[in-house]
């Protein structure tokens, strides 16, 4: 009997195509819905955010004084606020806002932390001991105490805001990206990049860095979420955006005399903050479980 070529097309024994990583995120995705909601939501949030100016139907300043307060309706969607100016568009410009508050945040709290995470985990020792009590003093206070403390004595700006965000959040990647140098920097390729006599500070960059990658990126997700929720507590009592500008926190704080009377005024900004720091944090979990490896395996 003539035998079949091994891996031809006439062999007994099928190919086994092996798992992409597009399919493996397709696959996840049609299992967890939650997740895919999340992304799907972080997504209309950033082209709504991007393309504001060219959605919102006027200047999110424009005042239109004799409907001031005026319920939804078919030429305004969401209404008018007190000052008779256009909540959709508002909401629409507080969207690019808040993106712009959760990048520079993430941003900043990100490079700063896991900078201090990486170094203390290598370097180990006396250096390891002082960066990790200085981060545990950041650790004992709440963090949106701390953060209107800080934006109070820096004083009320958007600026100041996300400093003073970046401030209290840069802890969680210094711890993260620690324990992952712990781990690694025992691992033979970082002997071996030692052994071909590289520094210590190219080793960081070039190896421990990029190996730690993951669940910074699980971070930064809900670091976002929490970002534009902080931020809008601090516009809320007065500590961060100053009115006019078309802030979710400040818009809310504006609308909160109006809550029994006009509700719409208030509850808008509100259910774009909701939505947002869920969608996020939705997009974060879905994260943390398709980086990881273990949890990779079952889907």
């Amino acid at each position: 009997m003539r035998g079949s070529i091994p891996g031809s097309a006439t062999s007994s024994h099928p190919i086994i195509q092996p798992r992409t990583r597009r399919g493996e995120v397709a696959r996840y995705l049609r299992r967890s819905p939650l997740a895919a909601a999340g992304g799907g939501i972080v997504l209309v949030y950033a082209l709504t955010a991007i393309a504001a100016p060219f959605l919102a139907p006027h200047p999110p300043i424009t005042q239109f004084l004799e409907d001031r307060l005026g319920p939804p309706s078919e030429t305004f969607p969401l209404g008018l606020d007190q000052l008779g100016r256009d909540i959709l568009s508002r909401v629409l410009y507080g969207a690019r806002l808040s993106l712009v508050v959760g990048l520079v945040v993430v941003v900043m709290s990100g490079v700063l932390g896991t900078t201090v995470g990486v170094v203390a985990g290598f370097v180990g020792g006396r250096v390891d001991d002082i960066l990790m009590r200085v981060t545990d003093i950041f650790f004992a206070f709440p963090a949106l105490i701390l953060a209107m403390a800080i934006a109070a004595a820096l004083g009320p700006s958007l600026t100041n805001t996300m400093i003073a965000i970046a401030t209290v959040t840069w802890p969680v990647y210094a711890r993260l990206s620690r324990a992952q140098a712990l781990v690694l920097r025992r691992q033979e390729f970082i002997e071996a990049a030692r052994a071909i006599g590289l520094s210590d500070a190219r080793i960081m960059v070039r190896h421990l860095l990029p190996n730690s990658l993951s669940p910074l990126i699980v971070q930064a997700s809900f670091n976002m979420g929490e970002a534009i929720l902080i931020a809008a507590g601090l516009s809320f009592i007065g500590f961060g955006a100053q009115p006019p500008t078309p802030e979710w926190g400040v818009m809310v704080s504006e609308g909160r005399d109006y809550m029994t009377t006009q509700w719409w005024v208030p509850t808008f900004p509100a259910l774009a903050i909701l939505t947002a720091v869920t969608g996020f944090n939705l997009l974060g979990d879905g994260l943390r479980d398709l980086l990881d490896p273990r949890l990779r395996r079952a889907v």
